[in-house]
């Protein structure tokens, strides 16, 4: 599922907050609006029966009666004597309600007022002036009281009969949406920003951020420090490669003089050695150099048949007596990759060089798992715990700590393995070998015509 982003979720969590509010004034709105009579205009046969039975009830016995038909939103008295007076402002109902209403009453006098509009009322007439939320019915009575009804909703009402709230949460519904487009484009130069993070490729074309004119000055600066920061990332890059070409070179010249000298070592055993351990150098630095092109993404790109470079490192070996085998799978057999040839067949090499090391055989297989090529090396050695298998893809980590060169290499062989597969868009993952020992392997993107 994909991530949220922050605009999303803080719309998100505005839209549900604003959806429960509506939900509860709608329904404080519907229950309101229920045909139970309590509301401020009860039905006009109520009326007419509360004036009949108190004109048939004694007078000593009205106190009860009128207790029993009142409620919280219902208000029954009697006044004495009756006012007959038009009140100074009449509730503005439909014309023909009053007349059903007087109709129910057969005659009897009949007033309905509404109670005087708040101060300050006129400056939201329209949507917070509440005339219908109470009610006052004045009905004369046979013995010439008065029989007076207030009533009143729960909630206040518009002269249109919807919630007073409703004018204000569709004011605010507007300014909520209005602010999450705002919202939106404020943040879409973070969007931006992550995007490019992922896209930072310090050793091709630098890609500057587009600087966001309309966003808050946090974000301009924001924009300009990261373009900056892929400046600086980028020289100090190209000041590293230079460095260890540099270096590179000169060792190289220095390591080939002190072979020609090795050759003046009149004990074979000791040439024999110094030789062996200017190899290692050797090798070292060409191990350290092509992990920081791949770092770099300097690594060449040209297709290339794995099986063919596994064939022949495989062969050499067996040429040598070393315990390896190779079983390329049928789809495998031919495939091919967008990759450095250098660097596969130094994957190959340090797979291979590990399992014997530490095994006294290996195993390798190539097989092709969906869109990629899967490289398995094998071997019936110790093997690697779990708890130091992602450690060991570090440099200059090893199982053996006594740094020791006879007893392991400098721990450069698994980490030139993932820098490399990683540079060339690959992984590698270590578990647990059928033979007993490690097994280690290298998923690499397989090249698909377009």
């Amino acid at each position: 599922m994909r991530r949220l982003t922050l605009a999303t979720r803080i719309a998100l969590i505005i839209i549900v907050a604003l959806t429960s509010i509506w939900i509860v004034l709608l329904t404080l709105y519907f229950l309101s609006h229920a045909p139970d009579d309590s509301g401020a205009r009860p039905a006009p046969a109520r009326l007419a029966a509360l004036a009949h039975l108190v004109d048939a009830t004694p007078p000593d016995a009205r106190r009860l009666l009128l207790a029993a038909a009142g409620s919280a939103l219902f208000a029954v008295k009697i006044e004495s004597p009756m006012a007959y007076d038009v009140p100074a402002r009449p509730a503005p109902l439909d014309p023909q309600l009053v007349e059903l209403y007087r109709s129910a009453l057969k005659g009897r006098s009949l007033s309905i007022t509404s109670p005087p509009a708040p101060r300050g009322a006129w400056l939201f007439s329209r949507f917070l002036v509440n005339p219908r939320n109470a009610l006052e019915f004045r009905i004369g009575l046979g013995s010439g009281e008065t029989l007076v009804v207030d009533t009143h909703n729960p909630i206040l009402m518009t002269p249109e009969g919807v919630p007073a709230g409703i004018g204000a949460g569709l004011f605010g519904t507007i300014v909520a949406l209005v602010a999450l487009m705002i919202l939106q484009r404020e943040t879409r130069p973070l969007s931006q920003l992550a995007e490019a993070v992922d896209r930072l490729d310090l050793s091709g074309e630098f890609v500057a951020i587009p600087e966001a004119r309309r966003s808050a000055p946090e974000i301009k600066a924001l924009a300009r420090a990261f373009n900056r920061l892929q400046q600086r990332l980028a020289a100090l890059l190209k000041a590293r490669m230079a460095m260890l070409g540099g270096i590179s070179h000169d060792v190289r010249t220095f390591a080939t003089r002190l072979r020609l000298r090795l050759d003046l070592i009149p004990d074979a055993v000791e040439r024999d050695r110094a030789i062996a351990d200017i190899a290692d150098m050797i090798r070292l630095l060409d191990d350290a150099l092509l992990a920081s092109r791949a770092g770099a993404g300097e690594l060449a790109q040209e297709l290339v048949e794995l099986d063919e470079i596994l064939g022949a490192d495989v062969a050499d070996r067996q040429a040598q007596g070393a315990p390896v085998s190779l079983s390329v799978a049928p789809e495998a057999a031919g495939a091919a990759l967008l990759g450095d040839r250098l660097a596969l067949r130094r994957i190959a090499g340090n797979l291979i060089d590990n399992g014997l090391k530490y095994g006294g055989r290996v195993e390798a297989a190539l097989s092709v798992e969906g869109s990629s090529l899967m490289l398995t090396v094998d071997d019936d050695g110790p093997g690697i715990p779990p708890d130091r298998r992602e450690m060991l893809l570090e440099p200059f980590i090893r199982l053996e700590t006594s740094r020791n060169r006879r007893t392991g290499g400098a721990g450069l062989g698994l980490a030139v393995v993932r820098n490399l597969a990683e540079g060339m868009g690959g992984a590698v993952v270590i578990t647990e070998a059928p033979l007993g020992g490690a097994r280690i392997m290298v998923r690499l993107p397989l090249f698909r015509p377009a």
